[in-house]
């Protein structure tokens, strides 16, 4: 059978259900090294409980009575319940039904509640031909709901209803800090709408995946079903590490789930609500990647223009034949690579190119346009 990588929501089409995607989760692991408050009196080291709590998640508490600290450490059921009141259930219908019967053709996918008022993030692929939108949240309440943002190149899309003081995901910071082998669970609605907020747990199992995607995914082997798409990837201080998005898919293939990193989450939504689209950076040129980028052997040979599309590349110089090798002063081998640089920049600004022009390598001023 050949392989794929599929989206994850789930179509209902007359009773049967048709899988597209998945889901993942990640978390922090007992061989992390953490740099803690702490002070040295007499020769004995202190630690600030707080900065333990912060650090590990889990909860202390201090028993004036008899002078003792109880730290309890974090567990997966206690994350659960930290993050599951912000994961919500989205519910519409396709635009193309076909010949089912309306009343059962219906797709479903995941959320996460990132403001109060009533935002939701999700994937794009699950909301972008569905209408009627309606968002279940973890605690039964129904709500209408309408897309208002779409980002096809992340596979991330906001979702608005009319509600306030939701609870809302905590992200990890960026830049994000995971590593290979980290507990993680993914909060989902796996295979049917009733089956809201289910959890599943894993490691984190690689990191800088480039997988029919535009940016780097995480990978995972926490268990991910049709209609986690959208839900998040939780490390077990219960901060959003990740928005589940693809799985692969093939015979004997089992738990090879990939989700999309907090600090790209928090890159296009920030540009959502300061834009109202994302305003992606691009150099203004068609690339094509190496023989070696393309099957993931690792490498550093440059990028092959393809073509020139932007006025001020052609102001420059360069032409298709051109070899590019860095980009701000930084080596890139592979699209994915050059689209993450640009995440820190913006259309307008300016970066140094290094290019092979003619056989000379040459640097560049180039102005970015939007992509």
């Amino acid at each position: 059978m050949k392989s794929s990588l599929l989206r994850v929501c789930s179509f209902i089409v007359l009773g049967a259900i048709v899988a597209a995607g998945t889901a993942w989760a990640a978390g922090t692991s007992n061989s992390d090294t953490h740099a803690l408050n702490a002070i040295k009196i007499n020769g004995e080291v202190y630690v600030k409980a707080g900065s333990l709590t912060n650090a590990l998640g889990g909860t202390g508490t201090f028993d004036s009575k008899t002078n003792t600290y109880v730290y309890k450490p974090v567990d997966i059921p206690s994350v659960v319940k930290k993050v599951s009141p912000s994961v919500v259930a989205i519910i519409g219908k396709p635009k193309d039904i076909g010949s089912a019967d309306p009343r059962y053709a219906l797709a479903h996918g995941t959320g996460v509640i990132i403001k109060a008022d009533g935002w939701i993030v999700t994937n794009a692929h699950v909301v972008g031909d569905m209408t009627n939108l309606v968002v279940v949240t973890a605690d039964g309440k129904q709500y209408d709901a309408e897309r208002t943002h779409y980002d096809e190149a992340s596979d991330l899309a906001l979702v608005k209803i009319k509600a306030t003081k939701l609870p809302i995901a905590k992200f990890a910071p960026s830049p994000l800090k995971v590593q290979v082998g980290e507990t993680v669970v993914a909060i989902g609605t796996p295979v049917s709408f009733s089956l809201r907020n289910t959890a599943t747990s894993g490691i984190l199992s690689g990191m800088n995946r480039s997988v029919s995607s535009a940016y780097n995914l995480l990978q995972t082997d926490a268990a991910i079903n049709p209609g986690n798409s959208g839900g998040p990837l939780v490390n077990m201080k219960g901060e959003v590490i990740g928005i589940n998005s693809l799985k692969f898919v093939e015979v004997g293939v089992d738990n090879l789930g990939f989700s999309i990193p907090a600090d790209t989450v928090q890159y296009v939504t920030n540009h959502f609500f300061k834009y109202g689209h994302v305003k992606r950076a691009s150099l203004g040129l068609g690339l094509e990647e190496s023989w070696s980028a393309l099957i993931g052997i690792p490498t550093s040979d440059p990028l092959t223009v393809k073509s020139v599309t932007s006025a001020a590349a052609k102001k420059i110089g360069i032409q298709n034949g051109d070899l590019l090798y860095k980009v701000a002063g930084k080596q890139v081998s592979t699209i994915v690579e050059l689209n993450e640089l640009l995440k820190s920049y913006l259309p307008g600004q300016q970066v140094d190119v290094m290019l092979q022009i003619d056989g000379d390598l040459v640097t560049h001023k180039l102005t970015l346009v939007e992509g």
